[in-house]
């Protein structure tokens, strides 16, 4: 589809395309930042809507309707938490249990725009689920396996750095020789699983995270 976009799904509904990092989901403000996975699919497919969203810095799966109706139904299914979304990461140091869960309520931190942050008081209910991988002694960090419960802007992020994992290579939230420990963010999107938006089927996509 695209020297940087590889399509992994198209039929009369959908499409399903994997994201490279450092490339927006959608146009950002201003004619620099218009180049984008949607403008780039819509040249090839025009009835293509973005239907959920992957951080600048993060690469994986992106699921896209075909047309109004399809958009709308897939809509539903993320509105209804009923998309299935796996992500894997590298993370700063070794979590001490297997796997865990972290609810804690995020908000954007307006002075500091585009982060977020952490807020007991006024932050929305956000809630990940966590399990260990692999552990790597040596380099100090471990992958892990990553499901997002809900949807906020940059909540896998926020969260791992609030139990004091940040994600490798983030240049947001990670500390500064975590940052520079990676050429990216160590985060991709690796499996989606919903049913189609058409006929009802179970629909499961998995991509290999290439880190």
């Amino acid at each position: 589809m695209d020297d940087d976009i590889e399509l992994i799904h198209l039929d009369a509904a959908m499409l399903v395309v994997r994201k490279p990092a450092g490339l927006l989901s959608v146009p950002g403000r201003g004619p620099e930042n218009a180049d984008c996975v949607a403008a780039r699919v819509q040249r090839r497919v025009p009835d293509a809507l973005i239907v959920h969203r992957l951080d600048m810095a993060t690469s994986g799966l992106l699921l896209m309707a075909r047309g109004a109706e399809m958009h709308r139904r897939l809509s539903r299914l993320f509105a209804d938490r009923q998309v299935d979304k796996r992500y894997e990461a590298v993370v700063a140091g070794c979590p001490a249990e297997a796997s865990g869960a972290i609810d804690l309520p995020l908000i954007c931190d307006w002075p500091n725009r585009p982060r977020q942050k952490v807020d007991p008081l006024t932050g929305r209910a956000s809630l990940t689920r966590w399990q260990v991988l692999g552990r790597d002694a040596t380099a100090g960090t471990a992958r892990l396996a990553l499901e997002p419960v809900t949807g906020r802007s940059h909540q896998l992020r926020v969260h791992l750095l609030s139990i004091g994992h940040p994600i490798v290579g983030d240049e947001l939230y990670a500390p500064t020789p975590w940052r520079e420990a990676a050429p990216r963010l160590l985060l991709h999107a690796c499996r989606l699983a919903f049913a189609h938006p058409a006929d009802g089927t179970p629909q499961v996509f998995e991509d290999t995270a290439p880190f």
